[in-house]
C-alpha cells in the first residue's frame, strides 16, 4: 500500500494476544504517517484516521460509500481535550461530559475556528460530533495521537460489524487491522446536539433520556 509517498504493508493484529502496548505503538505509527486503520470500539469495528490528515479522512469516506458532505465523528482521549477542538461549550454539555465520558454519549458542538481539518463536509456544517470512547485499546491510542476521525467499517445502511473475522479490507484500503474477536452487542451512542441555545436529543441510544434529563432537564427532542 502506498499513501502520501510512503509504503506500508497491511497486517492483522489480535490485541487479545501479546503486549497491548506493542499493538498501540503500531497503531499510533500508522495513524501519524497518515494511514487508515481498523480497530475495535465498544460494540463494533471502526475505520480510524488522524483527524488532521485530509487524504486519510477522505479515504475513509470512500471506503464507506459516503455521500459528499458527510462528516466523520471525532473521538478524543478525555474531556480535557475538548476545548482544543470545540468552542462555545455550555455548562449543560460539560455536566454530561463529566458524567458520561468515557462512554456511549456523542455530543454535537461547534468546532474551534481555524482548525486545519476537513472531516468530510469541507467545514461547511460548523458542527462536530465528539465522543470519548470507553474501549481501552483506542483510548490508549488516543493518548498518543490526539483527535481521530472515525466511521463504521460497515457500508452505509448496513449493520455494524462486530466480528473481526467479517472484516474484508485489502492493504490498498487500510494499513492495519486490530481485532478483538467478536465484540458484544450494544446500542449505538446517544446523541445530543449543543450547537443551539438548548440541548437537543438527536438519538436516544445506549444512555436513556431519563438518565440525561436527571442531570440536565433543559433537553428538547424525542
Amino acid at each position: 500500500m502506498e499513501f502520501g509517498g510512503k509504503e506500508i504493508v497491511m497486517a492483522s493484529h489480535d490485541i487479545l494476544r501479546g503486549d497491548i502496548q506493542d499493538h498501540v505503538s503500531i497503531a499510533v505509527a500508522a495513524l501519524k504517517d497518515g494511514f487508515v486503520i481498523i480497530a475495535p470500539l465498544e460494540n463494533s469495528y471502526a475505520l480510524m484516521a488522524d483527524a488532521f490528515f485530509h487524504d486519510a479522512v477522505r479515504a475513509m469516506h470512500v471506503l464507506r460509500g459516503d455521500e459528499l458532505g458527510v462528516a466523520a465523528q471525532v473521538v478524543i482521549a478525555n474531556k480535557t481535550s475538548i476545548d482544543g477542538i470545540a468552542r462555545s461549550i455550555s455548562d449543560d454539555a460539560r455536566i454530561l461530559m463529566d458524567n458520561f465520558w468515557p462512554g456511549a454519549l456523542s455530543i454535537n458542538l461547534k468546532p474551534q475556528l481555524g482548525l486545519s481539518w476537513d472531516l468530510g463536509d469541507a467545514n461547511s456544517l460548523d458542527q462536530i460530533s465528539v465522543r470519548v470512547p470507553s474501549a481501552q485499546f483506542i483510548l490508549e491510542v488516543l493518548k498518543k495521537t490526539g483527535p481521530l476521525a472515525i466511521a463504521s467499517t460497515a457500508v452505509v445502511g448496513a449493520l455494524p460489524i462486530r466480528d473481526g473475522a467479517d472484516l474484508d479490507f485489502s492493504d490498498v484500503e487500510v494499513a492495519a487491522v486490530f481485532t478483538a474477536g467478536v465484540l458484544p452487542e450494544g446500542a449505538p451512542s446517544t446523541v445530543i446536539d449543543f450547537t443551539g441555545s438548548h440541548g437537543l436529543l438527536v438519538r436516544e441510544g445506549a444512555i436513556p433520556r431519563s438518565e440525561i434529563t436527571a442531570l440536565v432537564s433543559d433537553i428538547f427532542g424525542e
